[in-house]
C-alpha cells in the first residue's frame, strides 16, 4: 500500500454535509479529495423528508439558534448550487402547518382559525386541536444533492467513491493528521474532515461517537393533484408530510434504533398510509409509490458534533441526526471557518467533539490555512 499525494482537505463521506463542506473550501480556492464508502448521495441525505424545521420547539435549545441561522442561509444556499450545477432543485417556500397536541406556543408561528386552515389546507381534516403556520421551508433531498454532487464536480471536487475510510493517519509525535487509510489505499493531506453520518464513529478513534437511527418513509401518488400545499405535522399522529412539486407526497417518519439495518417493514408503512389518510381522507387511495428507509446519524446528546477533534487538523462534522439537510449551509460555513481561523458566528463549545472525554494535544491549533 502506497501513500498518494492528494490534495489540501480530504472529506470523509458524500452526503450533503461533506459535499457542501466540500463546496464552501472549494470557493476558497483549497483543493478538495470527498471519499465515500458508498455512492455518493445514496444514504441519509437522500432518504430524508427534507424539512427545514428551524422552529421546532422539539429540537433541543442549544441547536436553535444554530438551525435558524442555516435557514435564513438557505436561498442563497440553493442559489448558488443551482448555478453551478445548471440544474434545478426542488425548493419550496409556502410554509408549514403545526396541529398541537395540547398548549402550543405562542411564539413563531400565527394560530389559525378553522376557515382559515381550509382556507390554507381544504382537504385536511380539522380535529379542534391548535394548529399554527410558520413560515418554513422544503426542499426535495434528492434534487439538492444531485445538484450538489454537479456542482462540486463543476468547481473541481475530485470524488472516490465504494472505498470506506478505516482508519486517520497521524504523526503520534506532533498528534497532527497526514491523510486516511481506506482498505486499498492511503490518501494524504494536511487537513480530514469526519462526515460520515451514521458510520462516523468507526473513524479517527472515536472522535466523533454517531449511532445510526432508523427511519422510514413513503411517498404517495394523489389520484388528486395537489392534496395538500404546505409542510403539515401533527404531534397526536407524531408524523408529518411534505409535497413535492412533481405532484408526490412524502410521508414519515418512525425512530428505530435497529442499528445499520435498513430493511422495510410492510406493518410500518402501511402505518404511516394510514395515518396521512386520517389527516387528509383523499390519500386513503392514494397509491404508495415508494417506500424506503434511512439512518439518521444521532449522537450521545443529539446535538450535532462540530468542531476541532483531539489531532492537529482533523475536524467533525457529525451527529446531525433529523437535521442534516436543515443545517447543511451553516456547518459548511463553520467547519470553514474552524480550519481557516477566522472569526465564528457562533459559540459551538457545546458541539465540540472534545465534549465526550478526548483532549487535545497543547500545540492543536484550529487554522490551517492562511
Amino acid at each position: 500500500m502506497k501513500a498518494k499525494p492528494t490534495s489540501d482537505v480530504v472529506v470523509i463521506g458524500a452526503g450533503i454535509i461533506g459535499v457542501a463542506i466540500a463546496l464552501e473550501m472549494r470557493k476558497r480556492g483549497t483543493t478538495v479529495l470527498v471519499i465515500d464508502r458508498g455512492e455518493p448521495g445514496k444514504e441519509a441525505s437522500y432518504a430524508g423528508a427534507g424539512m427545514l424545521a428551524a422552529t421546532d420547539v422539539t429540537s433541543p435549545i442549544p441547536l436553535r439558534e444554530l438551525a435558524q441561522a442555516s435557514a435564513r442561509m438557505y436561498p442563497e444556499f440553493v442559489a448558488g448550487i443551482q448555478t453551478d450545477a445548471s440544474t434545478k432543485i426542488d425548493f419550496r417556500r409556502d410554509g408549514a402547518l403545526h396541529i398541537y397536541d395540547g398548549n402550543h406556543p405562542a411564539s413563531g408561528g400565527t394560530s389559525l382559525t378553522a376557515e382559515q386552515l381550509y382556507e390554507l389546507e381544504p382537504g385536511l381534516t380539522y380535529s379542534g386541536a391548535p394548529v399554527m403556520f410558520f413560515k418554513e421551508d422544503c426542499v426535495d433531498p434528492r434534487t439538492l444533492m444531485a445538484a450538489a454532487l454537479q456542482a462540486a464536480k463543476h468547481r473541481g471536487v475530485e470524488f472516490i467513491s465504494g472505498e470506506a475510510v478505516i482508519d486517520v493517519l497521524n504523526d503520534s509525535s506532533s498528534q497532527r493528521v497526514l491523510g486516511v487509510r481506506t482498505m486499498h489505499n492511503e490518501y494524504c493531506a494536511p487537513v480530514v474532515v469526519n462526515c460520515s453520518g451514521a458510520w462516523s464513529a468507526q473513524i479517527g478513534n472515536s472522535s466523533a461517537p454517531s449511532r445510526p437511527v432508523k427511519g422510514h418513509l413513503i411517498s404517495l401518488r394523489p389520484k388528486t393533484p395537489a392534496a395538500i400545499h404546505h409542510v403539515i405535522r401533527s404531534d397526536a399522529e407524531d408524523f408529518y408530510m411534505l409535497p413535492r412539486s412533481n405532484g408526490l407526497i412524502v410521508a414519515g417518519s418512525t425512530i428505530e434504533n435497529a442499528g445499520f439495518d435498513k430493511s422495510v417493514n410492510a406493518d410500518t408503512v402501511r402505518r404511516l398510509h394510514q395515518r396521512a389518510a386520517r389527516l387528509v381522507p383523499q390519500l386513503a387511495e392514494a397509491g404508495i409509490q415508494e417506500r424506503w428507509t434511512g439512518l439518521r446519524p444521532g449522537s450521545p446528546d443529539d446535538l450535532p458534533i462540530l468542531g476541532s477533534t483531539h489531532l492537529t487538523g482533523f475536524f467533525a462534522a457529525a451527529g446531525h441526526y433529523r437535521n442534516g439537510i436543515l443545517l447543511a449551509p451553516v456547518t459548511a460555513s463553520t467547519i470553514a471557518a474552524i480550519i481557516y481561523g477566522e472569526t465564528m458566528m457562533f459559540d459551538l463549545a457545546l458541539f465540540s467533539p472534545l465534549r465526550f472525554g478526548q483532549t487535545r494535544s497543547p500545540q492543536v491549533a484550529d487554522k490551517q490555512f492562511h
